[in-house]
């Protein structure tokens, strides 16, 4: 390989990892819970059987973009103009559930709001399945 392309193929690195940490940061920007999110309490906290149902509706609805693990890496994620949440981080898991909730009800492109497809019940579900998917140390 010659002086000219290996400074093409290291420019072109250098590029697609500024790309990378860009989507990251566009997809983090403006999507954060207002305070008061925070001091809504989970009445689904701790609930097995809720869990088990916030799973089902994650396969259905969720999954597509964030992935059967929710790692963000599901079939749709490609095809987004940002790249879903993964669900997996301490940024996410770090979240109160208020504010887990309050995103999934409000949404933000291209997240959609789940406001009139489920309702709170199912949408605390979805918080408690959420929280299954830490990352394991």
């Amino acid at each position: 390989m010659n002086r000219t392309s290996t400074k093409l193929v290291i420019g072109l690195v250098m590029l697609m990892a500024v790309s990378v940490v860009m989507s990251f940061k566009i997809a983090d920007s403006g999507f954060n819970a207002p305070a008061s999110a925070d001091s809504k309490v989970n009445p689904l906290k701790g609930d097995a059987a809720a869990t088990a149902a916030g799973k089902k509706l994650y396969d259905i609805n969720c999954s597509i973009c964030h992935g059967a693990k929710g790692q963000g890496d599901g079939v749709a994620a490609a095809g987004l103009s940002k790249p879903p949440a993964n669900h997996t981080t301490a940024a996410v898991q770090g979240l109160s559930d208020g504010a887990l909730f309050w995103k999934i009800t409000e949404g933000k492109g291209p997240m959609p709001s789940y406001k009139a497809i489920y309702n709170d019940t199912q949408r605390w579900q979805l918080v408690n399945y959420i929280r299954t998917l830490a990352k394991k140390k």
